[in-house]
């Protein structure tokens, strides 16, 4: 990344001077109805960013934000490539959930990031500071707006509160296609979380073998969608992975209490009734999971001759 303040100086006295100087940047409309006139975020931390390491920086505020302790030379080595002399997106996803955090990436309006910021999570926003075709990218730290200003409030560079007009910012977030991350602490949910998108978010915690956060995460999740069978089918799946596997088949069968044809979830509960060497009702579970057809009809049919196989071991 280049160095925030110089092209801050660079594009304003240079590049915009002929743009700015007939006409203003258009301040985008905001929905202010479910919104105070202020906000700012006055506890977050500021690092310092160093030349073209703004990427850590940045991830490194709104990690230590959601109650993680990490520097940006602890991030540089997972986030930073110095061949490029960037910190790309999907770096900044998988560093997130290394550190146990479920990395969601905002739908991109300014509506949405403005509430988020009234809710109490500041928000990294990738920018261009430059033009389409000469393109400047920067990694900011939203922290708070003021509405009868037009302005937000960043961590920005080596500016711990730098102010920036809507229009501005509108301009420079819209020319990064609107990328915005948000991280909160496992307890807490995004306001405008969508039920989709945030239960695929929290599923890469799974792939990554991350279950302690993921369970966290799913129960936080179905506190907010109770009724989700994808949650459930998680939090039971990540119950499993942590060996929980009496907590695993509490869960699957509440699932299955409202979703009983659910091949995907009589099958996992008769693999955690075989770890409970109840084989009986495990060969039950795997059976009806087969019977039910499907897409997972396969796996159950597998887990029928684990039964079995096992079983004859013992």
């Amino acid at each position: 990344m280049f160095n925030a303040d110089a092209a801050r100086r660079w594009l304003g006295g240079v590049l915009l001077s002929g743009i700015t100087a007939c006409t203003s940047l258009p301040v985008p409309r905001v929905d202010e109805s479910s919104l105070s006139s202020h906000a700012e975020l006055t506890a977050v931390g500021f690092f310092p960013q160093e030349d073209h390491q703004c990427g850590p920086a940045a991830l490194a505020t709104v990690l230590n934000a959601s109650g993680v302790t990490v520097t940006p030379e602890e991030l540089a080595a997972q986030v930073y490539l110095p061949a490029r002399q960037c910190s790309l997106q999907v770096e900044l996803l998988a560093a997130t959930r290394r550190h146990a955090r479920v990395p969601y990436v905002l739908e991109p309006q300014l509506d949405i990031l403005l509430r988020e910021i009234a809710a109490g999570h500041a928000v990294l926003v990738l920018q261009n500071l430059g033009f389409s075709w000469l393109p400047v990218w920067h990694y900011a730290v939203v922290v708070g707006f003021d509405l009868p200003q037009r302005e937000l409030i960043l961590r920005s560079g080596r500016e711990p509160r730098a102010t920036v007009g809507f229009g501005e910012f509108e301009r420079s977030w819209g020319l990064a296609r609107h990328w915005a991350l948000l991280v909160t602490p496992l307890e807490h949910l995004p306001v405008t979380a969508d039920e989709t998108r945030y239960l695929s978010a929290i599923a890469e915690l799974e792939t990554q073998r991350q279950f302690v956060a993921a369970a966290l995460a799913y129960t936080t999740a179905l506190a907010r969608w109770p009724g989700n069978p994808a949650a459930r089918l998680g939090l039971g799946n990540s119950r499993y992975g942590l060996g929980q596997f009496a907590q695993a088949e509490e869960v699957y069968r509440e699932l299955l209490a409202q979703q009983p044809t659910l091949g995907a979830a009589w099958n996992n509960l008769a693999m955690t009734l075989l770890e409970l060497q109840r084989w009986d009702d495990a060969l039950e579970a795997a059976q009806h999971a087969a019977d039910l057809g499907g897409a997972s009809e396969p796996a159950a049919r597998d887990t029928l001759a684990e039964i079995r196989k096992r079983r004859e071991k013992m």
